[in-house]
């Protein structure tokens, strides 16, 4: 059965970070095309032909609690060795190096859904069990990669007083990340000014990200995401997209959980240059035993911002309920909406009902936090990673977050 869109997956072989074509003097397109050289366009593959199966994982760790790298591997028939670096004979060479620029889009209807934009770790050549046939497994990660391999210690133009936002702003001018592949909000919360101390800038970014309590990653289109501690508690208040297994958006398979691996009920929390504060849940305590959760180096300007932070984090996650942390969407089902499906991404809300064998059923409403797609010329399915909101808070005239006695009054 054929595929539901065209998928389309180019490599860029120019350097720098930017995603995009190479805009040529005479036949550019200005605010769309990077500049470029004469015949840099030549530089940019279209390997939608002789690609063979996508793998694409992005998102939040449930166990780490944090967003991490997104990764792809590509796996493209490979029988003239294109992707050897000593093939002089590849219409690449020269230019077969690591961390060239990889895009993999759903085209639906007209519309371009981009899945996933990174940069190239390892080429992998390979042959079948015959070896008559070779194969290139290209391996991907995205901008997260490039900051965990940038190490700093002065952060350009930072300063005590600065929101949050700004100074993930600033550590991504130290390490020259492009200012057009960038999404971020005014942070709530105001950071002190930086230690100098010696650390990556993922690192820097992460401990800005969660004294802010907000959220940090990278988008489908390879950009840069922070969003602010409001954003990510008011996303909770969306109209959701409903699933279940017989009406609505139908979906392939649920993984559902029941344990107390999540639950947090003890915050110890201490800020650069501050005194350790401490937030404790005395009824999930009382129910669940102590689960303490430390965190140091915030870099909030005062002990009590601190103390709000932790206090917002812990209450967030003092119980626990049953879980669906995974949704299987088959895409070359007839009754599932191509486009709003290639339309999720992080905080997408999802209204989650499942039919028990008992007739009982069990419905949530939960936050899309990853996204897996898996597709081979016969087969497309989107797994996406949901859970509770990763910050609860009140939301007015909400039903579900917003819940006097419940849900989180937050600072």
């Amino acid at each position: 059965m054929p595929l539901p869109v065209t998928l389309k997956v180019t490599l860029d072989f120019s350097s720098g970070a930017t995603f995009g074509f190479p805009m040529v003097l005479g036949s550019g397109i200005l605010d769309q095309d990077i500049l470029g050289i004469e015949g840099s366009a030549t530089l940019i593959a279209d390997l939608t032909s002789v690609t063979r199966q996508v793998n694409i994982t992005r998102g939040r760790s449930i166990g780490r609690d944090t967003y991490e790298a997104g990764t792809a591997i590509i796996t493209v028939y490979d029988n003239n060795g294109d992707f050897n670096p000593q093939n002089n004979l590849s219409p690449w060479y020269p230019y077969v190096t690591p961390l060239r620029k990889l895009r993999v889009s759903a085209i639906y209807s007209g519309t371009e859904y981009f899945l996933y934009s990174g940069y190239v770790q390892n080429y992998a050549y390979r042959y079948d069990q015959s070896e008559s046939v070779g194969y290139t497994d290209i391996y991907c990660s995205d901008a997260f990669r490039l900051f965990n391999l940038a190490v700093i210690n002065t952060i350009t133009g930072e300063a005590a007083g600065q929101d949050i936002g700004t100074r993930i702003n600033k550590i991504l001018d130290t390490v020259d990340f492009p200012a057009g592949m960038r999404e971020i909000d005014t942070g709530n919360s105001t950071a002190q000014a930086d230690t100098g101390a010696t650390r990556t800038s993922l690192s820097a970014i992460q401990a800005a990200e969660f004294s802010e309590q907000g959220a940090v990653y990278v988008n489908h289109e390879g950009n840069v995401v922070f969003k602010n501690r409001t954003n990510t508690i008011g996303a909770s208040g969306t109209t959701p997209i409903s699933f279940n297994q017989t009406g609505s958006i139908p979906y392939k398979s649920v993984k559902l959980a029941f344990d107390d691996k999540l639950i947090l009920n003890v915050g110890k929390f201490k800020r650069v240059g501050g005194t350790e504060q401490v937030f404790t849940d005395a009824d999930s305590v009382a129910t669940y035993f102590p689960h303490t959760m430390t965190a140091e180096n915030l870099i909030l300007e005062t002990d009590a911002e601190v103390l709000n932070a932790a206090a917002l984090f812990i209450s967030s996650r003092s119980d626990t309920t049953i879980r669906i942390d995974e949704m299987v969407i088959d895409m070359l089902d007839t009754n599932v909406p191509t486009a709003t499906i290639l339309d999720i991404d992080y905080f997408t809300n999802a209204l989650i009902s499942n039919i028990q064998p008992d007739g009982s059923v069990i419905t949530k409403n939960l936050s899309i936090q990853g996204v897996r797609w898996d597709i081979t010329p016969n087969s497309m399915l989107a797994t996406f990673l949901t859970t509770e909101p990763i910050s609860d808070g009140f939301i007015l005239d909400n039903t579900t977050y917003g819940q006097l006695n419940d849900d989180i009054l937050t600072y």
